[in-house]
């Protein structure tokens, strides 16, 4: 079974509790019948493609998780592209460990919910502004959007930090370090 199709198997609910079941103790196919409230025909069924699979296997009449499947299967999953080496200029050690989590590439993957966190990514993206260089609406839209689709929200927080500011429909760079 490839990652793709794995994901896709436990996509269903019911094929998910049983899986999640199996995954704590070996079962049988009525215990999980009864702990799920399907019917043991429902739970074969959703038990069926993960046995093929090879992530679970039959011993008896007994189900049980096969972990060496499941940590092939980690190994082959698809890893995010690193994090660009532009996307480093100007940061500490401290700093590119951070960005080094949300972004893949020059873009970026998630805001961080912590706010120190959040300050280092709004930090580095601050960096590619002209500090004082003033921008109609439009193009920091623009600009922002090529590090994330929600670029009103990186442009909201990017304000209200103080990195930017902002009148009469246009922004500039007011904080963040200078090089």
């Amino acid at each position: 079974m490839d990652v793709v199709a794995y994901a896709k198997a436990l996509l269903d609910p019911d094929r998910l509790a049983v899986a999640g079941l199996v995954a704590q103790t070996a079962r049988s196919a009525a215990d999980l019948a009864d702990a799920t409230g399907l019917s043991e025909r429902a739970v074969l069924a959703a038990l069926a493609p993960l046995v093929q699979g090879g992530v679970l296997a039959r011993d008896g009449d007994v189900y049980r998780l096969v972990p060496e499947a499941l940590r092939e299967l980690a190994r082959h999953t698809p890893q995010p592209e690193p994090a660009a080496r532009e996307v480093y200029y100007g940061m500490t050690a401290d700093e590119q460990a951070v960005l080094r989590r949300f972004f893949s590439g020059k873009r970026l993957v998630e805001v961080p919910a912590q706010r120190a966190k959040r300050l280092v990514v709004l930090e580095r993206i601050a960096l590619d502004f002209e500090p004082g260089r003033r921008v109609r609406e439009a193009e920091m839209n623009e600009r922002l959007a090529a590090y994330h689709a929600d670029y009103a929200t990186l442009r909201r927080l990017l304000v209200d930090e103080g990195f930017l500011d902002r009148a009469a429909g246009e922004y500039w760079r007011a904080g963040g370090r200078v090089e």
